[in-house]
């Protein structure tokens, strides 16, 4: 699942749009690009957060040559019945405070520097090129993740720490 920016894609126009309203004129295109990362990644999280929290499970049950889960429905089942519900979602503050600064990162790097590129070649400015675009997705992907690295550390922590009887097992 390890995919930053590119999962919310599919909530981002409608949030750019919602984004655009909330925000005064004169605010420049990169504060909405930015926000509206901001506002896919909080509704993408809160989708892929209890499934990205049973990958890492499996991931890790095989350690050892014992497994603790016998598949994803087993794992489901498990966690709802030992650890409740909320278990699912143990990372979501941390996903969020780690994805939320990664797409404003990268949706702002990546519109800066595609103008910036375009800008050195105008006479293909019309047509955007997929160097421009391999490149900016570069600098936006390097950027962000610089930024939010020790975070994803942090998350990968927390989704695979087990409660059990009030007591955490890592």
């Amino acid at each position: 699942m390890g995919l930053g920016a590119a999962r919310p894609t599919p909530f981002t126009s409608q949030s750019m749009n919602s984004v655009k309203r909330r925000f005064p004129a004169g605010t420049g295109i990169i504060t909405w690009h930015a926000a509206s990362g901001v506002c896919a990644t909080v509704t993408d999280n809160a989708i892929f957060t209890p499934m990205d929290m049973v990958k890492q499970r499996l991931q890790l049950s095989g350690g050892g040559g014992v497994r603790a889960y016998r598949g994803v429905w087993d794992c489901v089942k498990r966690v709802l019945r030992e650890e409740g519900f909320g278990a699912f979602y143990a990372s979501y503050k941390t996903t969020v405070i780690m994805n939320a600064p990664y797409t404003a990162v990268h949706f702002a790097t990546y519109e800066a520097a595609k103008r910036t590129l375009m800008e050195i070649s105008p006479d293909s400015a019309s047509d955007e090129r997929l160097i421009v675009h391999a490149t900016a997705g570069a600098a936006a992907g390097a950027l962000a993740s610089v930024v939010t690295t020790p975070l994803d550390v942090v998350k990968t922590q927390l989704q695979c720490q087990v409660k059990i009887f009030n007591f955490l097992l890592y």
